[in-house]
């Protein structure tokens, strides 16, 4: 038998701007986009760790995050 003693996910989340509408509310529509995701993160209480944060020349946000995979426990993964 066996169990997942620790297991977490590498990801890299690319907030990209819309195209549909003025830059300047694009701009702002990513970052509440970010902000909400970081909400849902601590709201659904997924361990996670924001690796990079970065603001691209266009306004959009590329995020690298380790973040707890499922519910399993997430070992020393976040330290």
């Amino acid at each position: 038998m066996k169990r997942i003693k620790a297991a977490c996910i590498r990801q890299t989340l690319h907030f990209m701007l819309k195209e549909d509408v003025s830059s300047d509310l694009a701009v702002k529509l990513v970052k509440e986009e970010v902000d909400k995701y970081k909400m849902q993160l601590d709201r659904n209480r997924t361990q996670y760790k924001i690796l990079s944060e970065t603001v691209e020349p266009d306004g959009s946000v590329l995020i690298e995050i380790l973040k707890q995979y499922n519910t399993s426990p997430v070992g020393a993964y976040l330290d």
